[in-house]
């Protein structure tokens, strides 16, 4: 894995995102803005302001699938149905798209992993979201919002850009992966648990809680802050290992992935059921502390 260069980022600042929506052909706009203690909130939070021409998609009903309760807490949808919903959203193949949010880009970066999972090369993250947008002036417009209608056709079947690991096969690797839990570190080590039945880890993850991909300013690191940051962990371009990204249930996760990019460290792996997935098992192996 060899470090990217800036002109392939997968973030592009408030500055960048005006001069292209001035531009001839103007980026589709989707905003990913929720709330997991309030799953209407993120919304309501659009229909009272949001960047003009954004569409807002919402984590629940856009981006997870049914839950059996052995899952996790956000399934990936099956990938037909996500093809059916980016088409109504109005992607296309060849079309732009910038996704962003309302709060540090989890939400975000969860949409721009699925985008990328169905095989949309040109997805960027707006850097520092609706904050940044807001700090430097942009224009913002309220309105009403109803949900995608159904698309006459899904987004054409394609070669995923993005890939995942189930939990057997982590299970039968986890002494050869880099896994990496993106929760924080009380509930990493197993101290407090406020969403899951079972606190603690799965056995050999390192945490980097995602938050720490970004600056005061909530703007991302630098690609050579974050190279420094996973270096740490054991990944170094001279180094590879497989990498697999995991939190409580495959949202915040996507976070971490997007700073791999960022870093030019790509090729890590989704584990979506996550946290919430592994410990509904009770055989399956959990740890604590540090």
């Amino acid at each position: 894995m060899s470090p990217t260069t800036r002109l392939h980022s997968p973030l592009l600042s408030v500055a960048e995102l005006q001069s292209e929506l001035a531009g001839a052909a103007p980026p589709l706009l989707l905003d990913a803005s929720f709330e997991l203690a309030d799953p209407s909130a993120g919304r309501r939070a659009w229909e009272q302001a949001h960047i003009p021409g954004s569409c807002h998609v919402d984590l629940e009903a856009d981006l997870c699938g049914p839950r059996s309760g052995r899952n996790g807490r956000h399934p990936l949808p099956e990938r037909v149905a996500f093809a059916r919903t980016a088409a109504a959203l109005g992607v296309r193949p060849g079309r732009s798209v910038v996704v962003l949010d309302r709060g540090d880009g989890a939400f975000a970066a969860r949409l721009w992993w699925m985008l990328r999972w169905l095989g949309h090369a040109d997805v960027r993250v707006l850097d520092g979201g609706l904050k940044a947008w807001t700090a430097a002036g942009g224009e913002l417009v309220d309105g009403s919002w109803a949900p995608p209608a159904a698309a006459d056709a899904a987004y054409p079947e394609r070669a995923p850009l993005a890939a995942t690991i189930d939990a057997d096969t982590l299970q039968a690797r986890l002494a050869e992966v880099l896994l990496i839990d993106a929760r924080g570190a009380a509930r990493y080590r197993g101290e407090v648990e406020p969403i899951d039945p079972v606190a603690g880890h799965i056995p050999g993850a390192l945490n980097r809680p995602y938050t720490e991909n970004l600056a005061p300013d909530g703007l991302f690191l630098s690609p050579p802050q974050l190279r420094q940051a996973f270096a740490a962990l054991g990944l170094t371009p001279d180094q590879p290992r497989v990498v697999v990204s995991q939190c409580g249930s495959g949202v915040t996760a996507c976070h971490n992935l997007l700073a791999l990019e960022v870093a030019g460290l790509p090729g890590g792996l989704l584990y979506p059921g996550s946290w919430s997935e592994w410990c509904a098992d009770p055989a399956r192996p959990v740890a604590t502390g540090a």
